[in-house]
């Protein structure tokens, strides 16, 4: 398949997942992970995915801050308060996600990628909130408090990357498989 037609391809699988977050999900059920380490996996740079992904989360993060939650938003939101601990974990994650496939997407890889993300995300988040300082002490024990107060979303955080995981891996694996032409010649599945 011509790269052009794979960054298409897979630029639309992720901004269809991304738009998943309009949807009334459970608290921290998210496909945003999944995107980061699909875009990793198949991707055939490093940046797309990272460019891709923000661009996801940028978009439907509007929506949401705009539409959904609008009620609790002062005007307009494009940003909200902490969105660089997230973005950055974003980030990170499709960094890790493109060390783990390294062109290789096997099922255990995979998993180590969901469980990876999502521990990424709890603990740089949870530092985010901590940095505010607006709702723990910034000392060692309100550290502790943040991370403690953050496990309860912890497993909406899993199930939400495996659930997405599963779903954007298994489903383009399926489908590639049927046709093979939709296969980038970058990827090997194991």
């Amino acid at each position: 398949m011509q790269r052009r037609k794979a960054f298409i391809l897979f630029t639309l699988i992720v901004l269809v997942a991304a738009l998943t977050r309009l949807l009334p999900l459970p608290e921290n059920f998210s496909p945003i992970a999944a995107v980061c380490l699909f875009g990793a996996a198949h991707f055939a740079h490093r940046w797309q995915a990272i460019a891709i992904a923000l661009a996801a989360v940028i978009f439907s993060d509007i929506a949401l801050n705009n539409i959904i939650h609008a009620e609790y938003m002062d005007g307009f939101t494009v940003l909200y308060d902490g969105w660089m601990w997230q973005y950055a974990m974003y980030i990170i994650t499709v960094v890790f996600g493109a060390w783990l496939f390294k062109n290789n997407i096997t099922a255990t890889r995979t998993l180590v990628g969901v469980l990876g993300a999502s521990l990424l995300f709890f603990i740089g988040s949870n530092f985010g909130v901590w940095m505010s300082g607006t709702m723990y002490p910034m000392d060692l024990g309100g550290l502790v408090s943040c991370y403690a107060a953050g496990i309860p979303f912890l497993k909406g955080t899993l199930a939400g990357n495996l659930f997405f995981t599963v779903l954007l891996f298994g489903g383009y694996y399926a489908v590639s498989k049927s046709l093979p032409q939709l296969r980038p010649e970058h990827i090997t599945y194991g």
